[in-house]
């Protein structure tokens, strides 16, 4: 007797290939940057919410962190305030300040709060503020050799994860906005605007991560652009820092970041097409994978742990 033809066969190995990934991430924790394209497209905001709920169901420990770019912008734009960007950073004066702070931790993380929340009651919101869990000093970039003034922009001194940990205990995906409170003396009760990806960075470094995941409205690092559009799919820390200064304004806080994060502790990071449903899924669980990764340099022989 023949078997029947089972047309959904395909999904059943399509699982199956998942097994090994699940096996080796189940209970590690995965910082998420979400943003780009993902962040302001309707299909890849309901498909991103739909990847962090399975990573979390798989038996993972997913920390979304989020800034608010487009958002930003089309509020200040609003309230004739005008974007003026130094250094690849937004100038933040403090009317700017107040904008941040309302449109990343009320309209931003409350939408992802409640895109994540469809599957059940499991994100919870916060800000870098939220039991001084992102502590910044104030940030005066380089230009021409000379230290610029940008007004509200904070450098990350300092990770608490205590919230973040009791939350992650008690089977909840932390949803974080990166704004930090300020450390400055004389400056306290104010906050700092953090770059997005340099505080995902530093939050997978102190979460000892496994896994920190950028999303790009690019395919990954490209080897020689705008000559080629090939992919660089693994590139060791040392060689991620020989290629910095090279890289697009855009591109450099992300790679920083991965950089940052696999100096410090976290096993893999990864640049990502946010443009691409599921991206974060393909990533983690197939063997193909998308994007560019980033691993820590191998131990130099003769090495003690």
């Amino acid at each position: 007797m023949s078997t029947r033809k089972h047309t959904a066969l395909p999904k059943a190995q399509t699982l199956i290939e998942a097994l090994p990934w699940l096996t080796r991430h189940r209970g590690k924790t995965v910082v998420i940057k979400f943003g780009g394209n993902a962040m302001v497209d309707a299909e890849l905001k309901a498909a991103f919410a739909q990847d962090v709920v399975f990573l979390h169901h798989a038996g993972l420990r997913p920390v979304v962190v989020h800034g608010g770019g487009p958002q930003i912008s089309a509020q200040l734009d609003k309230q004739g305030l005008v974007s003026e960007f130094k250094a690849g950073l937004r100038v933040t004066t403090p009317e700017a300040m107040d904008v941040v702070r309302m449109v990343l931790a009320g309209q931003v993380q409350r939408e992802l709060v409640g895109l994540l929340n469809e599957h059940g009651p499991l994100a919870v919101g916060l800000t870098g503020e939220d039991a001084h869990t992102i502590t910044a000093t104030r940030h005066r970039p380089l230009i021409d050799g000379e230290p610029v003034d940008i007004g509200r922009v904070g450098e990350v001194t300092d990770i608490d994860t205590g919230a973040i940990r009791a939350l992650l205990t008690d089977g909840r995906i932390p949803v974080v906005s990166s704004i930090a409170r300020s450390q400055d003396e004389g400056d306290t009760g104010h906050v700092y605007n953090v770059n997005a990806d340099t505080a995902a960075a530093a939050l997978a470094a102190a979460l000892g991560a496994e896994t920190l995941m950028v999303l790009t409205d690019v395919e990954g690092l490209y080897e020689d652009w705008p000559r080629s559009d090939d992919v660089i799919s693994r590139l060791t820390a040392t060689e991620l820092e020989k290629l910095l200064p090279e890289l697009s304004s855009g591109m450099v806080p992300k790679m920083r970041g991965c950089l940052h994060a696999v100096r410090n502790g976290v096993q893999t990071a990864r640049v990502i097409d946010g443009r691409v449903q599921h991206s974060i899924l393909l990533e983690i669980f197939t063997d193909e994978g998308i994007g560019t990764m980033v691993v820590p340099d191998a131990p130099t022989e003769g090495a003690t742990a």
